[in-house]
């Protein structure tokens, strides 16, 4: 008797609950968990999100390593079924370079904005959702923030449900107050889940940045990926990929726990040696 119940409460926790067509699949999906602040959901929730990252420099940067932290939380308020109000950038970034620059620490730029869901076809399991954000230029310069006149962002974000398959996509373009400070970029995120159970839902991501007009704050040829922008003066064409691993957990029906470890594929690689995000999403 024993022995069974624990083989059926095993299946009960390795069995995927299958999603009909027709139900309400936007439950079952996840958030992304790699490039927080640019790879927005294209769900409408009201919810909030403390962000721990732990982003590790390239040794073939000009700091010849290091690493940054940014602790974060982003918010978002649904307004109606489709409309929401995002706050996707904050936080306090710790800078550890390995030499060159020194130590320190500072506060991030404010980024917020809207995003309408166009198009919310449940039976086809697919959404479509525009949106738009502007940064102020409010943080510390000594982490890299805070400078230029703050920058938009325009993005397109969908996703697709195949049942307990999911394939979520976001592009989108940064364009800068002032070119001669900033840099405009073109930023694109993929990512594939599967729900196997509720505890663990495995995903692989990619994202990537291209570097569209230079700047003229930095004399480099690298870009900051999705944290800094450096306003780079040789960057123009410069494009920088990662890729990702990771899933979430679903705690309880509105609490959601996120890991992911980033890692790059690109050919140069910046900024960028690999990350670990840690986030925890209750929605309300």
């Amino acid at each position: 008797m024993t022995s069974a119940l624990a083989v059926g409460t095993l299946g009960l926790l390795t069995t995927a609950p299958t999603v009909q067509a027709g139900d309400d699949w936007n439950s079952g999906a996840i958030s992304p968990v790699t490039n927080p602040v640019f790879f927005e959901d294209p769900q409408i929730n009201s919810e909030v999100r403390p962000i721990f990252a732990y982003h590790k420099i390239d040794d073939d940067f000009l700091t010849t390593g290091g690493a940054a932290q940014l602790y974060a939380v982003q918010l978002r308020w649904a307004v109606t079924d489709r409309l929401a109000i995002i706050a996707t950038k904050d936080g306090y970034i710790n800078f550890e370079p390995d030499a060159g620059l020194p130590k320190t620490g500072g506060f991030a730029d404010l980024a917020a904005g809207l995003k309408y869901a166009l198009i919310d076809n449940k039976e086809a399991e697919f959404i479509l959702t525009p949106g738009l954000t502007i940064e102020l230029p409010t943080g510390n310069t000594r982490v890299f923030q805070g400078n230029g006149d703050g920058a938009w962002n325009l993005f397109v974000s969908a996703a697709k449900g195949f049942g307990n398959l999911r394939f979520v996509a976001n592009v989108g373009g940064i364009i800068p107050n002032n070119f001669a400070e900033e840099t405009a970029q073109l930023h694109y995120s993929a990512q594939i889940d599967y729900t196997t159970c509720q505890y663990f839902i495995p995903f692989v991501s990619l994202n990537a940045f291209t570097v569209l007009s230079e700047g003229t704050a930095l004399p480099l040829d690298v870009e900051g990926f999705d944290l800094f922008n450096f306003g780079s003066s040789e960057a123009e064409g410069f494009t920088q990929a990662v890729a990702g691993v990771g899933f979430r957990s679903r705690l309880m029906e509105d609490l959601d726990l996120g890991f992911a470890y980033e890692f790059p594929i690109s050919k140069s690689e910046g900024l960028f040696g690999d990350r670990f995000t840690v986030d925890l999403i209750w929605r309300f």
